[in-house]
């Protein structure tokens, strides 16, 4: 058998091997250095970001995330693993998992205001204690929130007759998925969590098409249909048995002035939505003081910046 040549291999046909760029995380040149500090201190608004105490979770841990919430809360759309496990052993796996990340996204979201650079170990300890407490607190009331999703579900049932099932609307509607993960930001919110719920509901809104702000409130049996460009804002108070369509906005009728550095106001800025309220396509809702009454029907392409009272049809023929 012949031995290998110890010769140098031949030129390549195709000619000499052109020289590769940087591969990713190498140290840039001056020239790229020189640019870096441009960039970095191109915008002055973006000084008062606090991204040089710690990072954010990631975009792709805050997918993972909602993802495995949905999972847990609708096991029922995924009954076997590959390898045959059953739901229980199932559900019981992916609680773990999302538990460990929530935790940490939880803490990630917290230790810019809980803790500085210059606390010591005891602050960061407390800052980790108050994530754990909010991501048990959540899991404690997945139940609640399973029970309260299996309410929309049927909401959407009733009102659907496109729906072939609720299995379908498990699998399909993105109404159902936005309201989801809103329900679940909404409980973090309010058991203290900070960005990580809103981070949450805008996965939702890419996903989706769907803008429900955390802040919201949301009575049981919500239904959204087909619902790209739906905008809910964070003071909206909505009741029971509301249905609303694609492209519905329930927003505030002017911006604060962003100049002002306390904090956010509290002040209502979005419209009340009562029980039985049916909201058609494009229909735009505005202001804090304005209450749709209960049972009141809102015709496609309505601008509403008054109250309506209980039971009337606004902009839909008799």
């Amino acid at each position: 058998m012949p031995s290998r040549s110890t010769h140098a291999s031949a030129p390549s046909p195709l000619g000499p091997t052109p020289d590769l760029p940087p591969s990713p995380g190498s140290p840039g040149s001056a020239e790229h250095l020189a640019l870096a500090d441009r960039i970095l201190s191109a915008a002055e608004g973006l000084g008062l970001s606090r991204a040089a105490e710690g990072p954010l979770p990631s975009r792709h841990d805050i997918r993972v995330i909602g993802e495995t919430l949905v999972e847990v809360l609708f096991p029922e759309s995924r009954r076997q693993t590959a390898a045959g496990a059953h739901v229980r052993e199932h559900l019981a796996a992916a609680i773990a998992d999302v538990a460990a990340r929530l935790e940490t996204a939880t803490f990630l979201g917290l230790h810019r205001n809980c803790a500085s650079a210059n606390d010591g170990p005891a602050v960061m300890d407390g800052c980790r204690e108050r994530a754990h407490a909010i991501t048990a607190g959540l899991l404690a009331v997945l139940p609640e929130l399973r029970a309260a999703l299996g309410r929309d579900v049927l909401a959407a049932y009733e009102s659907d007759p496109a729906a072939s099932g609720v299995d379908e609307i498990v699998a399909c509607y993105p109404g159902l998925y936005a309201i989801a993960i809103y329900r679940v930001a909404n409980r973090l919110l309010r058991a203290g969590a900070e960005v990580v719920p809103r981070m949450l509901t805008e996965h939702a809104h890419s996903r989706t098409g769907i803008d429900i702000h955390p802040g919201a409130t949301i009575g049981e049996s919500f239904f959204i249909d087909h619902g790209t460009g739906i905008v809910v804002g964070e003071t909206t108070l909505i009741g029971s048995r509301v249905r609303i369509y694609q492209g519905v906005t329930l927003g505030a009728l002017s911006v604060r002035d962003r100049g002002r550095t306390d904090k956010p106001n509290p002040k209502k800025r979005h419209p009340t939505i009562e029980d039985d309220v049916i909201i058609y396509a494009n229909a735009t809702i505005l202001g804090g003081e304005t209450v749709i009454g209960r049972g009141a029907v809102v015709g496609g392409n309505a601008w509403i910046t008054y109250s309506v009272p209980s039971g009337i049809r606004v902009g839909v023929g008799t």
